[in-house]
């Protein structure tokens, strides 16, 4: 049995204790390594004391970007940045190219694959399908019939979001029918296929794997491996994503390619890519104005105008050689991420320069709908983002469910919240822009939201009763009264936008000195 040590009997004495034989010049040498050890251990002290008193001095700013999925929440993020990070704004825009040429080559495949299986009555002179068309209220939805089935195996969640939610029937006896020009056109064009599996490649890190492949696609002969294994990084939906991390950001950075073990010569790459683009310009340029594809889209209620990352009405400028991305069009720019993310940077621009703001931007799909409730406890104010275009379309992922209808239940959610009675809501009523254009054609938007009746249709009076609707649902739900902050907004126009995020930067700003006593 093992004998106890006496109580009072250090055990670390014998390790720490000198030598007996100890010379004088080793214990002048012991002793000043000792201090020198006690001086650094001192200084971190004191430099981890100092970082906390800077920590409490600094002003901090917390935001939460709230709403669907293409509600806005990344565009309105780097309009922030574009505002008030403007340097780092600017050494970024260089990163967005390979984006927006996959944006611009996605949507020329949108297209491609509605020709795919054309039917004669689809062509221009022939009469229109009988559609049905739902509506709904702020009080009840009636469910719109399923969208058409997918053009081609690898269509992504831009062509799905684009389709109305009633679609023209399609008489399945009928063969294929397509003109000889755009028959060409669509073998032209094939090289673009392998484009976006390059893209991919490259805006998809090797590191982003496996665990979220959900949907497969058949391999092109000419995809490489990493193509071929990027070209799946998407969701049910077929749209391409990101993680929360900037590791798409470092891939993109000149040099990535070897850090990256990516088959691509890093910005030769993109060189190479807008050389493509260049070539095939006039024939995209043919495509996208030929009136049969406009007559095809039409009747397929394939509405590409109204998509993020649209750029067929810009193809002269965008598939130029001399190409370089302006602020407008890494504003409009379309890029998915899933999970949540915090942006953390310093105001470089305005009277708050120094200030530090957190943004917290949560992705919008309906699978993540709980994930922002952990950030409710230290946040400044939530911006909360109402696509109010997307009255007659339904979610990517959840055919059954209207846009407007989801954006509705979800700021019903938020005003209801017990933990953020004393959070100030901002809502941005989004896509004005888009919505003007819409009701300007035609669509009339009491046929969809029945509670409109007999008004005007036209977007000054749209905009005016969807404010009152979602201001009467802040009253209502709210747990204690709070003011109401209501913008609408289009977040990829510079011009209004900056103005309305100055003003809630201000109002922000305000509310956090007043939390926080010093005002």
């Amino acid at each position: 049995m093992p004998s106890r040590a006496p109580p009072d009997r250090d055990p670390l004495d014998a390790v720490l204790r000198p030598p007996l034989d100890e010379t004088p010049e080793e214990k002048a040498f012991r002793v000043a390594q000792e201090e020198e050890a006690r001086r650094i251990s001192q200084e971190i002290d004191e430099n981890i004391r100092q970082d906390k008193l800077a920590r409490k001095k600094m002003k901090v700013v917390r935001l939460l970007l709230l709403g669907q999925s293409e509600s806005g929440k990344s565009t309105t993020l780097r309009q922030f940045q574009r505002l008030y990070t403007p340097s780092a704004f600017r050494e970024e825009r260089c990163l967005w190219h390979s984006i927006i040429q996959l944006n611009l080559v996605r949507s020329i495949h949108t297209i491609l694959d509605a020709l795919a299986d054309v039917r004669p009555h689809e062509l221009p002179f022939s009469p229109p399908s009988p559609s049905l068309a739902p509506s709904l209220s702020f009080g009840s939805y009636t469910q719109p019939p399923s969208p058409p089935r997918p053009f081609h195996a690898h269509a992504h969640s831009m062509r799905s979001t684009l389709y109305s939610d009633s679609d023209a029937e399609t008489d399945s006896t009928d063969a294929p029918t397509l003109p000889a020009h755009l028959t060409a056109l669509r073998q032209r064009l094939a090289c673009l296929q392998a484009v976006e599996e390059l893209l991919i490649s490259r805006i998809v890190p090797p590191s982003e794997d496996a665990p979220y492949l959900h949907q497969a696609y058949p391999a092109a002969p000419f995809a490489t491996a990493s193509a071929s294994t990027a070209r799946m990084h998407a969701g049910a939906t077929g749209e391409v994503f990101v993680r929360p991390s900037a590791g798409w950001k470092r891939a993109l950075r000149p040099g990535a390619s070897a850090r990256y073990n990516v088959n691509t010569a890093g910005e030769e790459t993109t060189v190479e890519v807008q050389s493509v683009l260049a070539q095939c310009r006039v024939d995209m340029m043919t495509l996208w104005k030929d009136s049969t594809v406009k007559s095809v889209l039409k009747k397929r209620k394939i509405r590409l105008e109204e998509s993020p990352g649209f750029f067929l009405d810009e193809l002269e400028r965008v598939a130029s050689l001399k190409y370089t991305p302006s602020d407008d069009d890494v504003l409009k720019a379309r890029l998915k991420t899933v999970g949540v993310s915090e942006y953390r940077f310093e105001m470089e621009a305005g009277t708050e320069t120094g200030t530090q703001w957190r943004i917290i931007d949560v992705g919008g799909s309906r699978s993540q709908g709980q994930t922002w409730v952990p950030f409710f406890d230290d946040v400044d104010a939530i911006i909360f983002l109402a696509p109010i275009s997307g009255f007659d379309q339904t979610l990517a992922e959840d055919k059954s469910v209207n846009r407007l209808e989801d954006s509705v239940l979800l700021w019903k959610a938020v005003c209801a919240n017990k933990l953020l009675a004393r959070v100030d809501l901002v809502l941005f009523l989004n896509k004005c822009d888009i919505l003007a254009v819409k009701l300007a054609s035609g669509v009339r938007l009491a046929k969809y939201v029945k509670s409109f009746g007999e008004r005007a249709n036209d977007s000054e009076t749209a905009e005016k009763y969807f404010r009152s609707k979602f201001n009467a649902i802040h009253r209502e739900y709210s747990p204690i009264p709070r003011k109401f902050y209501g913008f609408c907004t289009s977040v990829t126009d510079t011009t209004t936008t900056g103005g309305i995020i100055a003003s809630v930067r201000d109002m922000v700003v305000r509310e956090h000195l007043k939390a926080s006593k010093l005002l």
